[in-house]
């Protein structure tokens, strides 16, 4: 049987390069594989939970700009995905261009996400450039043959399959740019080192969100992520991601998930799985 995997395209995306990571962990594997991209992510998750494909790798978190609140929100919304592996991805961005030089830059195309990773580069050496927001780092990269005057924010790898002049590199604001990126599926998830939860609160009053934390906190158990999200019910609720170091089979995880049940509304919990650290360099091909 072969594994589809859904991830953000056109490809040379950063999202592809997790995809092709996890591909190659299932190839070693004896498994057969199968890449699909799909225009966005919410269309990328909705293929797992529609049956359409049985993985998908989707980023959850960057060092610099922070969560991706489409993928919070999609994993609430379809409530039945698990995330069965992290993939941790150092990027390296790159302005793709046919321009003759920056100064000759009108308008800039990318992810929302590449946009906001590079403000600081763009505030100081092109801030006359007009920044275009697009559905992923290469969705605009076929359009640039014919706008002399427009680059998009992508990666070498892009730049190497669409067969594209790199204009600027190393343009993140910070180096030590990478993503997280969430490998999913409707089976249930296998033992890690982390488990990420969401819940909403049955009402907004003095210490409701102090009572599930301390469910935790009197455990000993570490939060290395919290997230507020709006339920997009009322103005002012919320809903919260939190992601705790422990599997949910640990006796003090399972008792604090217990626990928390009586302190939420609703309580989700997305499942328990290992961190793995990849090295951009073998994708980069």
């Amino acid at each position: 049987m072969t594994v589809s995997i859904a991830h953000l395209g056109p490809s040379g995306t950063y999202s592809e390069q997790a995809a092709i990571a996890y591909r190659d962990r299932l190839q070693q594997e004896g498994q057969e594989t199968a890449l699909h991209p799909y225009p966005s992510i919410p269309q990328t998750l909705k293929a797992v939970a529609q049956g359409e494909a049985q993985i998908a790798v989707v980023p959850v978190e960057n060092s610099i700009e922070g969560s991706v609140a489409v993928t919070l929100d999609m994993m609430w919304l379809l409530d039945t995905l698990q995330i069965q592996l992290a993939l941790v991805l150092p990027i390296a961005h790159v302005l793709l261009s046919h321009a003759q030089s920056l100064d000759t830059l009108q308008v800039v195309y990318s992810h929302p996400q590449a946009l906001a990773q590079c403000q600081l580069w763009f505030t100081q050496f092109l801030p006359h450039v007009k920044l275009i927001p697009t559905n992923s780092t290469t969705e605009a990269l076929q359009h640039l043959e014919r706008e002399k005057t427009a680059g998009a924010i992508s990666s070498l790898r892009a730049a190497k399959l669409y067969n594209l002049p790199v204009l600027a590199s190393g343009i993140s604001d910070y180096p030590d740019n990478c993503t997280r990126f969430w490998v999913l599926s409707r089976q249930s998830s296998t033992v890690g080192s982390h488990t990420s939860l969401a819940f909403s609160l049955s009402a907004n009053v003095p210490g409701a969100l102090v009572k599930p934390l301390q469910v935790f906190a009197q455990r000993n158990i570490n939060l290395s992520r919290i997230e507020s999200r709006p339920t997009k019910r009322s103005l002012g609720e919320y809903l919260y991601f939190i992601d705790l170091e422990g599997d949910s089979h640990d006796i003090a995880v399972e008792s604090a998930l217990t626990e928390l049940t009586a302190h939420t509304e609703i309580l989700k919990n997305f499942g328990s799985y290992k961190v793995i650290l990849l090295n951009q360099n073998n994708y980069e091909g």
